[in-house]
């Protein structure tokens, strides 16, 4: 890949997936602007905010916004992230949200490649694992079992926020587990961003006596093919510092970075 490539690749990230809210809503969920920020609430989470870009707001302006999403999350007594990504302007930014109560969490590395060499691969899992789209409740509990085994944390707002996910509109993503027996040993998910060429990957945790025998390059292949029956052309991943080289020698390439910026009441 060349700069131009990379350069054409973010600006398309940014043009076609960062200012997008979910839609259909999931139940419960709504969105609302302030200035260029796009607010998402009633996520299981807390909020999120996401933005373009933030229109060249600096100084006392930006601080101000900022201040706004501090005071409203701090009356509903939530959580929200602010996703920084590592080209976002002004540069002082990070410095002006750790002033105001945002605390980063771990840096991910924004990667983007195309679906078609995927998807024309067969995936393949090791002998006794198999590959299996869910929908039920109870196999995404499953799912958060495994997730908690992994990261010694809790992730009990993943089954809810899939399952709803999935009654909005069980055409705009696809929860894939990998089972040994009766174990869920990884999984991931796939949304199809309506609007876009893109479809975009996340989970893909696996437990520790199945790492490192193929099973998350599977994973990703499996859901580039999904990716590829839906017509769309490139792939993205916020991808962790153990997933990042994977991702790069299946063809994904970094084009940025991102970091949660908390704030928590």
């Amino acid at each position: 890949m060349t700069d131009l490539d990379v350069t054409t690749l973010r600006n398309t990230y940014d043009n076609q997936l960062r200012a997008l809210a979910p839609d259909p809503l999931p139940d419960g969920v709504t969105v609302e602007r302030d200035g260029p920020l796009i607010r998402v609430l009633g996520l299981d989470r807390g909020g999120f905010l996401t933005y373009r870009d933030l229109d060249g707001l600096t100084g006392a302006a930006l601080d101000e916004l900022i201040s706004r999403q501090v005071e409203l999350f701090r009356g509903r007594g939530e959580p929200v992230e602010w996703k920084l990504h590592g080209h976002d302007e002004p540069a002082d930014l990070p410095d002006r949200l750790r002033v105001a109560g945002f605390v980063p969490e771990e840096r991910e590395t924004v990667v983007i490649g195309p679906v078609a060499p995927l998807a024309a691969a067969l995936p393949v899992v090791p002998e006794g694992v198999r590959l299996r789209e869910v929908t039920a409740r109870a196999d995404l509990d499953r799912i958060v079992a495994m997730e908690e085994a992994v990261w010694n944390a809790d992730r009990s707002h993943l089954a809810p926020g899939l399952e709803k996910e999935i009654a909005a509109d069980p055409q705009s993503i696809t929860v894939v587990v990998a089972e040994a027996g009766d174990e869920v040993v990884s999984a991931g998910w796939v949304r199809y961003v309506p609007g876009t060429g893109f479809a975009t990957l996340w989970g893909g945790s696996t437990l520790e006596p199945w790492r490192r025998r193929g099973i998350y390059r599977a994973l990703v292949t499996h859901r580039a093919r999904l990716a590829a029956q839906r017509g769309l052309a490139l792939l993205q991943v916020d991808a962790s510092d153990d997933s990042r080289p994977i991702l790069e020698r299946l063809g994904l390439v970094p084009v940025t970075t991102t970091t949660p910026y908390v704030y928590t009441p």
